[in-house]
């Protein structure tokens, strides 16, 4: 299939709707305007959580239709790329202690930190786990179905967890307020 859309051409949208492409005289291309091709990427049926910033929806989506694909190893690798970047920006700046370069540069040991220290709810930290399996695997090209599953998992429940649910909250603040105000 095909995604396209009309131009206006010669005839005119209004003619080539009463009369169909078929019908008119010569090349459709000239009427066309070709959009993309509707592939088994369109497929995707995971969905990056609501309120979630544009630039980890992108990586979330990305790792997504990479699942959908059976390209376990993309996908897990953008899923590890979304929860870094999730991480990085949870990280308090200047010195802090026990937070030193390497805890702010490598994956597990930022989780762990950032599970210690409270920055991360505790009750995510056993489902983290696949990030530490997982992590090296998807270097050496190695993550099974399974493991670009559990990184998805995490994934999906961490940006719930630092995005959507914080943002669904102030919205029924919102709401309440509104109702008591009037407004």
């Amino acid at each position: 299939s095909t995604i396209f859309t009309l131009s206006q051409a010669e005839y005119g949208y209004d003619y080539i709707q009463k009369t169909g492409l078929v019908n008119v005289p010569g090349s459709v291309n000239r009427f066309v305007d070709i959009k993309g091709f509707v592939s088994l990427k369109d497929s995707v049926k995971v969905q990056p959580p609501a309120h979630v910033p544009d630039n980890i929806s992108a990586l979330f989506h990305e790792g997504a239709t990479c699942l959908s694909l059976d390209c376990n190893t993309a996908a897990g690798t953008m899923f590890l790329l979304c929860i870094d970047k999730v991480t990085e920006g949870l990280l308090p700046e200047g010195d802090v202690s026990g937070l030193d370069d390497k805890t702010r540069r490598e994956l597990d040991l930022r989780l762990s930190w950032l599970f210690d220290n409270r920055y991360l709810p505790v009750a995510l930290r056993d489902l983290s786990a696949c990030v530490k399996e997982d992590y090296d695997n998807a270097h050496v090209g190695l993550l099974s179905s399974a493991d670009a599953e559990d990184l998805l998992d995490f994934t999906r429940v961490l940006l719930e967890r630092i995005y959507t649910e914080p943002e669904k909250l102030k919205i029924a603040l919102e709401h309440r307020e509104s109702r008591r105000t009037g407004n």
